[in-house]
């Protein structure tokens, strides 16, 4: 039986991130400045065809899925990306003793696509802070680490764009931030969630010292219309 995390972004925007997309029949995606994330209701091999019409623009989408599918025409795929899903296990409502955080608003877009931009931490935007719940750690005035949120499916919050700047790492901003994100979600009432590259092992072992387990293998296509 599928569950929910099987299909995130589907999930997402039926619900909790509907304001920030659009759902036809079995397709979703996010407003392109938000997200390059779209998803289909059912099966890929069904529901990728009438994705293709459903979409409006002509900016590359990344479909996720936790199943290794064979993408049809007429998408062509640029690339297929393996990661894992994980999801929080560890201690209820954690703490973390660490430097201020603060809120972060539409007039830290420029530091935050130019943090993103070097580090990677996967797709943002200049409408991506629309999800919500950004908090950053500065430096002399410099964003140096920050973390937010993105896909909010029913029951869930996925915890997203968690990045320090190379100048600061192995001070424990990444573990700080992650541990904030964790308590805010959980006093909601609602399950931490993530991705990660499988290839990143650094990520992965910071995620898995906290508490955070590998639910599922996921690959992201990056498609094109």
């Amino acid at each position: 039986m599928k569950q929910i995390l099987d299909n995130p972004a589907w999930h997402a925007l039926r619900t909790h991130n509907r304001a920030l997309g659009h759902v036809h029949e079995s397709s979703a995606y996010f407003l392109p400045e938000v997200s390059p994330f779209a998803a289909v209701e059912g099966p890929a091999l069904d529901g990728l065809p009438a994705l293709h019409e459903a979409i409006p623009f002509d900016h590359n989408v990344i479909f996720v899925s936790n199943e290794n599918v064979e993408v049809p025409a007429p998408w062509q795929v640029l690339a297929a990306v393996p990661g894992y899903q994980m999801l929080y296990n560890g201690p209820a409502n954690p703490v973390s003793d660490g430097p201020v955080t603060i809120p972060l608003t539409t007039e830290h877009v420029p530091e935050m696509l130019a943090l993103t931009s070097l580090t990677a931490p996967g797709p943002f935007s200049i409408g991506t802070i629309r999800f919500g719940h950004y908090e950053g750690i500065f430096d002399n005035a410099r964003l140096v680490a920050m973390a937010g949120q993105r896909m909010h499916p029913e029951g869930y919050a996925e915890i997203s764009a968690v990045c320090t700047h190379p100048d600061h790492l192995g001070k424990g901003y990444a573990r700080h931030l992650l541990l904030r994100q964790v308590n805010r979600i959980q006093q909601a009432g609602e399950q931490p969630f993530l991705h990660v590259r499988a290839d990143n092992a650094r990520a992965i072992g910071v995620y898995e010292s906290l508490g955070f387990v590998i639910r599922t293998q996921i690959f992201y296509y990056v498609l094109k219309r």
